[in-house]
């Protein structure tokens, strides 16, 4: 015993010294891919030497207001990140500024205006995020050759990011601060307080819980802007949507993606290496990207401009994608890698999608639709989920009606690239709005959702989406729904009263740039119609760029085809926003309900990727039934594809067809698949999220129930009673299909 206890000794000494060793050379591999994906952003000689020559002896770049800190101003930000650019060009070889004394001198004295001012914004993101990023990455790329004296009173300013800091919720922005703190660790050789924090970002990886009880009754209803989550909502949610505030709104285009990149970025730096990430967090967080972030843009490539809040107000907002997301994760893991790999052909070489889908974001309220050819969406909300996001820092002031159903259609992805300056707000593709001279204040923006009854069900393919509508902003109420099939998608609603007197209520049907001629069928008779604003009577259908409006029974319609005019300071306070007025072609086709309608009604279908011909030869008109349309009940029937949607708002019946019956026994959006007269597939779901089980009848006998399905024969009724398990907890508001 006494002879091995030293070998023992020896051997532990020699794997704890291989241990540390290898961890080393893991933090040197780290910090190697850290500063190259840093240093890689290509730098403009000519900016470099505007920089240079600009630079005042104060140590100061003219055009920045240093006085103003303000959510609204803070030009500082420019200062940071011109030091970060001349750090770069500072490290490029292929720069003629490459070890340039005089980059290196100009550095030094910006960082010393920095230090000394410790500029600090009203805005706490710039303070815990924005500001420690560029100083990290400054740090990283040049610190080392920076006076010491410098670098050690950036080292609090820089430290206002760690997880501990008051932004650094967990679902919230505590991935991007950890990531800020973690490459600060690597540039002060912090080993232990590095593996801390690698820990922190891959356990961020993962849902919000719903950690209430599951009783029916009022399921994650907000009270007082609070839900009954994990993280107080923030975070993935269990349809793939982002939450990154606990007012239920969809940021998936927004802060989602900053927190799907910053995880992305440390699973490559860390890949191959003892800290890298398990399989099971890279595989949760690419579910997010392909399947909540990838299917809420159009083609998985542009962002769709339904799904934007208050960033809809920046410029270029709506510009298409990188691929770098989806190529850095397929240098992680081989999970999915085949649709990975079409994401990035999407983006870098423009190809057509092969996927279709029918998706609904059941806790955000959003559905999206996808066809190779097109893309369409609706955006709602509920008591469960506000309207919109707040509009922060004086962005988004007019987006007080982008949520009530907001339905854009895409076949490019940029038919409404930048509109938003000459955009008008009152009239936003599927909205019933009523048309007051101004909107409320920016304080009136977001609002929670007055009714229960909102969502959709979908098979994954084909879907229909409902919301009973009440104006959370006006004396309005209506129902409305949307019923998506291959080639065509059908818009219903009902209901529509308003109690207001002095201004009329209109439902748009688009609101786009105008690229086309605008061709209008009237009587069975088309034309192309002049620039303007005109009404016109007994239309059958419109065309204009790609996209067919077709009525289904003669209506009188408004179109306005002519240029707008509109700044991007009207909508974003910014100081920097242009305050310019720019003038863009529009084109807006909306119907007009009147003042005061009481239980008014609307009916069209929309047809993308159509040309006249098509339109003329009726082709969605002849395939599509429209059953009911009615307070009760919503129904649409695709001949070709044998498909029925209804939407029940209370329980009902419907005869489908002379042999075919649907009876719900609740509220509810069922989907039948049917061959013949013959039902092959069920979907039901729960707008209310009240249910346990569904409970519906249909005349057809059921004879081979499943896990999820129970059905009794009534002889009597001749009706097969069928009653689907629906999902809880998480899962509320999702679809159940059933084949039979």
């Amino acid at each position: 015993m006494k002879n091995i206890l030293p070998v023992l000794i020896i051997a532990l000494f020699i794997f704890s010294f291989k241990t540390s060793v290898s961890a080393d050379s893991d933090l040197d591999i780290i910090e190697k891919r850290v500063f190259e994906t840093l240093e890689k952003p290509e730098v403009d000689d000519a900016e470099i030497a505007s920089l240079l020559r600009t630079f005042t002896s104060d140590g100061k770049w003219p055009g920045i207001n240093y006085e103003d800190v303000s959510r609204t101003g803070f030009e500082h930000r420019n200062h940071s990140g011109n030091m970060v650019t001349l750090a770069r060009a500072y490290q490029k070889k292929d720069s003629k500024y490459y070890k340039s004394a005089e980059v290196k001198s100009t550095i030094s004295a910006a960082l010393k205006t920095w230090v000394d001012n410790d500029y600090i914004c009203d805005n706490w993101w710039h303070n815990q995020i924005g500001t420690p990023n560029n100083l990290v990455t400054l740090m990283v790329l040049a610190g080392d050759e920076l006076p010491e004296e410098l670098v050690k009173k950036a080292q609090p300013i820089i430290g206002r990011a760690n997880i501990s800091a008051g932004g650094a919720r967990p679902g919230g922005d505590r991935i991007k601060i950890a990531g800020i703190e973690a490459k600060n660790m690597l540039f002060l050789g912090n080993r232990e307080k590095f593996d801390e924090v690698i820990k922190v970002i891959e356990g961020e990886i993962k849902h919000v819980e719903w950690i209430g009880n599951d009783y029916g009754f009022g399921f994650r209803r907000i009270v007082g802007g609070f839900d009954n989550r994990s993280a107080e909502g923030r975070g993935i949610q269990y349809d793939n949507s982002f939450h990154h505030r606990t007012d239920g709104v969809n940021n998936t285009l927004s802060y989602g993606l900053g927190y799907a990149d910053a995880f992305v970025e440390w699973a490559v730096y860390t890949n191959g290496t003892k800290y890298a990430f398990s399989e099971e967090k890279l595989e949760e967080l690419i579910n997010y990207f392909l399947d909540g972030i990838c299917k809420t843009c159009v083609f998985g490539k542009y962002p769709d401009p339904g799904a934007k809040n208050r960033s809809i107000s920046r410029e270029g907002t709506l510009k298409p994608y990188s691929a770098t997301t989806a190529e850095n994760l397929l240098k992680t893991t081989d999970y999915r890698k085949k649709e990975l790999q079409e994401i990035v052909n999407i983006r870098n070489k423009g190809i057509k999608p092969t996927l279709s889908h029918a998706t609904f974001f059941w806790d955000s309220e959003h559905f999206s639709f996808q066809r190779p050819d097109w893309f369409t969406s609706v955006r709602m909300y509920s008591t469960r989920v506000y309207n919109m996001e707040w509009p922060y820092n004086s962005e988004g002031l007019l987006n007080h009606h982008r949520g009530d159903g907001v339905n854009h259609v895409s076949l490019t992805g940029d038919e409404y690239f930048d509109i938003w300056p000459v955009y008008d707000y009152l009239k936003i593709p599927g909205t019933t709005v009523m048309q007051k001279p101004e909107l409320p204040s920016e304080n009136e923006v977001q609002k929670l959702g007055e009714t229960d009854f909102v969502g959709a069900v979908t098979d994954g393919i084909y879907g229909a989406a409902a919301f009973d509508f009440k104006s959370p902003h006006d004396p309005l109420i209506a129902r409305k729904a949307w019923f998506f099939f291959d080639n065509e998608y059908v818009c219903l609603g009902t209901g529509i009263s308003c109690r207001n007197n002095d201004f009329p209520v209109f439902t748009t049907l688009n609101q786009c740039l105008l690229r086309d001629d605008v061709t209008v069928s009237a009587n069975d008779i088309s034309s192309v119609v002049e620039r303007g604003k005109n009404k016109f009577e007994n239309v059958d259908w419109i065309f204009q760029d790609g996209v067919g409006y077709v009525f289904p029974k003669s209506t009188i319609v408004n179109i306005k085809n002519e240029a707008a005019t509109g700044s991007w300071w009207k909508i974003n306070k910014q100081s920097d926003s242009p305050k310019d007025q720019m003038s863009l072609d529009v084109f807006s086709l909306w119907l007009d309900h009147g003042k005061r309608p009481s239980n008014e009604t609307y009916e069209y279908i929309i047809v993308p990727a159509t040309t006249i011909g098509k339109l003329e030869r009726n082709v969605s008109k002849n395939n599509i039934e429209i059953l009911v349309n009615t307070a009760e009940i919503q129904s649409v029937k695709n001949k070709e594809l044998q498909i029925c949607q209804v939407v029940f708002y209370k329980a009902g019946e419907l005869d489908i067809s002379n042999n075919l019956k649907l009876v719900s026994e609740h509220p509810g959006i069922v989907m039948l698949k049917m061959e013949g007269d013959k039902v092959s597939k069920i979907t039901v779901a729960d707008p209310n999220r009240e249910l346990d089980n569904y409970h519906l009848s249909i005349s057809q006998k059921i004879a081979n129930p499943g896990e999820y399905l129970d059905a009794t024969w009534n002889a009597k009724e001749n009706l097969t009673n069928i009653t689907i398990r629906l999902p809880r907890k998480n899962y509320r508001g999702a679809s159940v299909s059933i084949k039979l």
